[in-house]
C-alpha cells in the first residue's frame, strides 16, 4: 500500500507539472454515447465527461463503439454509464446490471451473484474489463460482487446475437466492462459509506491527462480503489428460523475485500495509442449455507459450512493501437489474469475443524486459474463499399489444485454406527487452449439500411482428451423504415467449448462431453417517440444443443439434446420533463427441455416475468432522488432425487430509494438509501433466503 501511495504521488506530480505540458492545454472532451448524456444532467449543471474528472479508456474495446456501428445496431447492445451507476447507489457489478432486461441475477448454493442471460447460465457469458477476460478457467463462471463500480466508465451488455469479434463462449452474451480514463488537468474523489450489519465502504479515485512537448503527444492515467468489511447481510424481519439460521444476520456471509485498479495512456502522436491496465483484488469471504437441514425434503441442498479464506487477484493488459496511413488500421493487446484462492469446507458452522471422521467432504484446497493470451485485429475501410474487419485470438487456460479431502472410507468403519472417512491428498493440473479466428462484414449500401455478415473459427486443444472445433456466423441487417422507425433482425450460431471443470474434475468431470451450439434468432423494432421518449420490442428465439448441466441425479456433467429459450424483452424510456427520467422494462422468458425422455418442462430458476421501473429526478438546488421497483414472477426448481418432483418458487417484489444532496457546486456529495425498502422475504434458490432491508449512508468529496 505504502508503494501504491508513493506512486500515486509520482503521477499526480508529473501530470502536475508545466514543464511537461503546453502554457495553454487544449482541452478535450470524450465523445457523448447515450448514457454520458447523464452526466450532464448531474445537479441540473450540464458538464462534460472531462469536467466530471475521466474520459473514457476505449483501448480496451474488443468492439469500439463508433467505429463498427452496424454490427451492434443489428442486435441488442445495452448501456449502463457512470452516472446510472451512481444513481442506483450500485457498489459492485452485480448491482449495477440487476435491473437490466434479459438479465436475472441470483443468489445460489455457493453464495456468489451469478449473471443469467435469457436463460443461458454465467458461464455462457463472456465477462471482460479492459479486454481481460475475468471468466475463470476452471468454471467459466466469475463473481461480480468482486468487481467495483468506482473505476466504471460504462458497461456494455451485448446479448446472444454480437460480434464474433468477442471469440467463443458467448452463448448468452458478452459483458464488456469499460473503464474511465484521465481528464485533462487533475482530478480525484474520495467517499465513504456505511450501512446495515456493520458494512463499511471506502473507495477512492485520482486521475489526469496533459498535452506533452508543445501538444505534440498525451499522456493520462487513471488510479482507483475501494476497500469492503462486512461483517454480514441482514435477513428479512419476516424470515422464519431454522435448526441452520436464526435469522436477523445471515449466517457466514462476512466479506472483506480491497480492490486497486490503474491504466495509463500515451499518445505519441496522431496515429499511435499505447495502453496499460492493471488491476488487483484480494480479501475473503463466507459462503452461508442452505438454511434446511431436513433429508426428507426433496428441494433442499444439504448444509456445507464453507469458507473462501484467502484470494488475490492480478490482471493486466497492454494494447497498441495503430492508425495506418491509408484504408487499414491496426490494434493489438496481450492479457493475462491470475486468480489465487484458498477454500475450505469444516465440520460445522463454527468454521474451525476437520476433524470429524464422520462427515464426509471436508476439504482444504489451494487453486489457482490462470488465462494468458493474445489479440489483434485489423480493419480495412472500403468507404462507400463497407468495412472488413479480421480477429485473430489465442489463450491459454490453465488450473491448478492441490489440498487434502475426507471421502476415503473407513474399511469395517460402519460398526452399526456412522460411517467414517480419512483423508487424501490430491494434487491436479489442467490446462485448454482456444483459438479463434473471425472476419466481419459491415456494409451501408443506402442512409437508411446497414448489413453485416462474419463468419468464425474456432479450435480447441485438449492435451488429455480429444480436440475440437466448431464453426459460427453472424446475420443481420437494420432498415429505416422511417424517420423514427427502425426494424432490425438477426440470425447468429455461436459455439462454447467444456470447461476444464466439466471435463477433468473428480467430482462429476466428464472427458466425453462435447461442444455447446447455439443458434439464436432476433427481430426488434425501435421507435422514437415525440417528448423525448422511445420505445423498443425485440423477440427472441434461441436452439441450444448438447447444453452442460451437472445432473443433480448421477452427479455428473451431461450434456442435454435440446433446451429452448424464447420470449420478449420491451423497454421504454421518457425525458418529457426537464431533469427526469423515467424508464421501464418488461421481460418475458420461456424455456424448455426438449431433449428425448426428460422429466422437465421448463427449467429450473428461469423465471417468466421480470418487470422493472426506474425514475430519477434532478433538483435545482442539488438533490437528486432515484427509486425503482423490480417485480420477479413464475419460476420453478426441480428435487434432487428422481423422480422428478416440481416446485414452484414464491414470486416477490423488490423497492429502492436513494437521495443525494450536492453542496459547493458539487465538490461534496451526501446520500442516504434503502434497498429492498419494504424487506421482503425472498428467496431466489430454494433454502438460501435473499438480504432484507439494508439501509446505507455516506459522502463523496471530489477535487
Amino acid at each position: 500500500m505504502n508503494r501504491l501511495i508513493v506512486g500515486i504521488v509520482l503521477l499526480v506530480t508529473l501530470f502536475s507539472s508545466p514543464a511537461w505540458c503546453e502554457e495553454a492545454a487544449q482541452e478535450e472532451t470524450a465523445a457523448p454515447s447515450s448514457g454520458d448524456e447523464m452526466v450532464a444532467a448531474a445537479n441540473a449543471n450540464p458538464e462534460s465527461v472531462t469536467e466530471a474528472g475521466y474520459e473514457v479508456y476505449t483501448l480496451g474495446e474488443v468492439v469500439v463503439t463508433g467505429e463498427r456501428e452496424i454490427v451492434e445496431s443489428v442486435g441488442v447492445v445495452r448501456e449502463i454509464t457512470a452516472e446510472d451507476i451512481k444513481s442506483k447507489g450500485a457498489r459492485t457489478l452485480d448491482e449495477a446490471l440487476y435491473l437490466l432486461p434479459g438479465l436475472i441475477v441470483r443468489n445460489g448454493a455457493e453464495g456468489i451473484p451469478r449473471i443469467d442471460m435469457r436463460g443461458f447460465r454465467s458461464r455462457h457469458v463472456i465477462l471482460l474489463l479492459d479486454g481481460i477476460p475475468l471468466n475463470s478457467t476452471n468454471d467459466g463462471q466469475f463473481d461480480p460482487s468482486l468487481i467495483p463500480v468506482e473505476n466504471i466508465a460504462k458497461i456494455k451488455v451485448s446479448y446472444g446475437d454480437h460480434s464474433l469479434l468477442y471469440g467463443a463462449g458467448g452463448l448468452g452474451g458478452v459483458i464488456n466492462i469499460i473503464t474511465k480514463k484521465g481528464a485533462e488537468g487533475i482530478h480525484g474523489s474520495a467517499s465513504a459509506e456505511a450501512g446495515t450489519g456493520d458494512n463499511a465502504l471506502g473507495r477512492f479515485t485520482v486521475s489526469g491527462g496533459r498535452n506533452l512537448f508543445g501538444g505534440r503527444q498525451k499522456a493520462d492515467f487513471f488510479v482507483g480503489g475501494s476497500a469492503l468489511d462486512r461483517h454480514a447481510l441482514p435477513l428479512s424481519g419476516d424470515f422464519d428460523s431454522t435448526s441452520e439460521e436464526n435469522g436477523s444476520l445471515r449466517e457466514n456471509s462476512d466479506k472483506e475485500r480491497e480492490n486497486v485498479f490503474a491504466n495509463v495512456g500515451y499518445t505519441p502522436n496522431d496515429e499511435w495509442q499505447l495502453g496499460v491496465v492493471v488491476n488487483y483484488a484480494q480479501g475473503e469471504f463466507g459462503i452461508p449455507p442452505s438454511t434446511i437441514n431436513n433429508a426428507a425434503d426433496p428441494f433442499a441442498d444439504k448444509p456445507k459450512f464453507e469458507r473462501v479464506d484467502d484470494f488475490e487477484e492480478i490482471s493486466g493488459q497492454f494494447s497498441v493501437n495503430y492508425d495506418v496511413p491509408g484504408p487499414l488500421g491496426l490494434r493489438a493487446w496481450v492479457f493475462a489474469n491470475q486468480m489465487d484462492e484458498e477454500r475450505n469446507r469444516y465440520d460445522d458452522d463454527n468454521f474451525d475443524s476437520m476433524d470429524d471422521p464422520t462427515i464426509k467432504g471436508t476439504f482444504h484446497e489451494n487453486d489457482t486459474t490462470l488465462i494468458s493470451g493474445a489479440a489483434i485485429q485489423t480493419t480495412y475501410d472500403l468507404e462507400s463499399y463497407g468495412k472488413l474487419t479480421l480477429g485473430l485470438n489465442a489463450r491459454s487456460e490453465e488450473f491448478d489444485s492441490d489440498g487434502r479431502i475426507r471421502d476415503v472410507a473407513v474399511s469395517g468403519g460402519g460398526g452399526g454406527g456412522a460411517k467414517k472417512f480419512n483423508f487424501r491428498d490430491f494434487d491436479e493440473d489442467h490446462d485448454l487452449q482456444v483459438f479463434s479466428a473471425a472476419l466481419e462484414y459491415e456494409v451501408s449500401p443506402i442512409d437508411k439500411l446497414g448489413l453485416v455478415l462474419g463468419y468464425s473459427h474456432n479450435w480447441l486443444d485438449n492435451d488429455e482428451g480429444d480436440n475440437d472445433d466448431a464453426g459460427s456466423f453472424l446475420i443481420g441487417s437494420y432498415y429505416d423504415i422511417l424517420k423514427d422507425t427502425r426494424i432490425r433482425g438477426s440470425v447468429a450460431r455461436q459455439v462454447r467449448f467444456p470447461t476444464i471443470r466439466q471435463l477433468f474434475d473428480e467430482d462429476g468431470g466428464n472427458p466425453d462431453l462435447t461442444t455447446e451450439k447455439s443458434y439464436n434468432y432476433e427481430l426488434g423494432v425501435d421507435q422514437t417517440l415525440p417528448w423525448n421518449s422511445q420505445v423498443s420490442l425485440t423477440g427472441f428465439f434461441i436452439d441450444v444443443k448438447d447444453f452442460i448441466e451437472k445432473s443433480d441425479q448421477t452427479d455428473l456433467f451431461e450434456n442435454n439434446d435440446k433446451y429452448r429459450f424464447q420470449g420478449f424483452e420491451l423497454t421504454a424510456e421518457t425525458r418529457f420533463i426537464e431533469n427526469l427520467l423515467l424508464s421501464a422494462g418488461y421481460t418475458f422468458l420461456d424455456t424448455e427441455d426438449k431433449s428425448p425422455g426428460t422429466e422437465k418442462d421448463e427449467l429450473q430458476y428461469r423465471p417468466k416475468h421480470k418487470v422493472t421501473l426506474e425514475g430519477r429526478y434532478y433538483f435545482a438546488f442539488g438533490l437528486s432522488a432515484y427509486a425503482s421497483v423490480s417485480h420477479i414472477a413464475d419460476q420453478v426448481t426441480y428435487s434432487k432425487t428422481t423422480p422428478l418432483l416440481k416446485k414452484d418458487m414464491n414470486d416477490y417484489t423488490l423497492v429502492s430509494v436513494k437521495l443525494e444532496q450536492a453542496f459547493l457546486d458539487g465538490l461534496l456529495n451526501l446520500y442516504v438509501g434503502v434497498d429492498n425498502a419494504f424487506d421482503e422475504d425472498y428467496e431466489e434458490s430454494y433454502g438460501f433466503p435473499s438480504p432484507g432491508r439494508f439501509i446505507y449512508a455516506g459522502g463523496e468529496v471530489r477535487f
